[in-house]
């Protein structure tokens, strides 16, 4: 009975992610689009445009490859296993011990490996361009998001992702500042893996600033749709993580009753809200940055996420 209900509320957590990634960008859309006081989209039409995809008929080009027409499912499926480890609602589930935060990177750069790939399977010039700003980017968020990973892993003495929640919401770790240079490199890291503004805009097809829709611009069909929702996994994958080891508040404890479990489900649900408002929130006050500064603010947080690293590190040592 124990093993069933286990696997029920890791299976909630499956689906919990699964049915609430379009909710939060349909969320964000609709207050951005307040704020500049327009009525804007309703927070169920990303639910519209998936399935409006699913229904239509995949055109593929003649130069693309097997490989072209599985990358879809591939990253879909890296990233659905990427958001269902991250602890959003409770810890220790099931699978917990496989929620490590080095193997969680791993399932993302094998997810971006194959994006890119697919924007130069075609041949096309602006798969080949967003291709390659794709890998520049990554080049410097992959070493940040090890530098985090190394961070936490010094104040919690673990890289898993539930024992570092359950030690941050202990209280033992208290306000340290190189945790707050940690998050605020993660913060930058997950603006930049997410093309949100002021790296990209996800709402352009302008060639001259597109990073992520010029690989998938030859896409259509249910091809488009696995990668639309793999796009708003990755997003939800950030913000679960940012609330998972910053603001691990209201997680509930491992073998917890229903009642808990609920709680935490709540929590979980206003901590997406809040942070889709303040994304919301700094993508209409700030512009676009020129592709060419997007090195220098990645590796504003590549520093920082190095000094949090030896600040805690010659702390720990004295």
């Amino acid at each position: 009975m124990a093993m069933i209900a286990a696997l029920a509320v890791q299976a909630v957590q499956m689906l919990l992610v699964l049915a609430l990634s379009p909710l939060l960008v349909g969320f964000v859309r609709k207050v951005k689009a307040r704020l500049l006081r327009r009525q804007g989209p309703p927070l169920i039409q990303p639910y519209r445009d998936i399935v409006r995809l699913l229904r239509k008929d995949v055109v593929l080009a003649n130069s693309a490859s097997w490989l072209f027409r599985a990358i879809p499912y591939l990253i879909f499926a890296a990233t659905w296993v990427a958001a269902a480890l991250v602890p959003t609602f409770a810890t220790g589930l099931m699978f917990s011990w496989s929620a490590d935060l080095i193997a969680i990177i791993a399932l993302l750069g094998l997810a971006r490996f194959f994006l890119a790939l697919a924007g130069l399977d075609v041949g096309t010039s602006f798969g080949g361009i967003g291709s390659s700003r794709e890998v520049m980017i990554a080049s410097v968020a992959e070493p940040a998001m090890l530098m985090i990973v190394f961070t936490l892993a010094l104040a919690a003495g673990s890289t898993q992702l539930s024992t570092m929640a359950e030690y941050l919401a202990s209280g033992e770790a208290g306000l340290r500042f190189s945790l707050g240079l940690a998050l605020i490199a993660l913060i930058i890291v997950a603006i930049a893996e997410n093309a949100r503004i002021p790296v990209d805009n996800p709402a352009t097809h302008l060639e001259l600033t597109m990073v992520h829709e010029a690989m998938v611009l030859e896409y259509s069909g249910r091809h488009l749709a696995l990668i639309d929702l793999s796009a708003q996994l990755k997003l939800l994958l950030y913000v679960s993580l940012i609330a998972c080891l910053f603001m691990p508040w209201g997680i509930a404890a491992p073998h917890a009753g229903p009642g808990v479990l609920l709680i935490g489900v709540a929590a979980y649900i206003a901590k997406l809200a809040v942070s889709g408002f303040l994304l919301a929130v700094f993508e209409t006050s700030i512009a676009k940055m020129r592709v060419f500064r997007v090195p220098e603010f990645m590796g504003a947080a590549l520093m920082l996420a190095l000094l949090a690293t030896l600040l805690l590190f010659v702390s720990r040592s004295l």
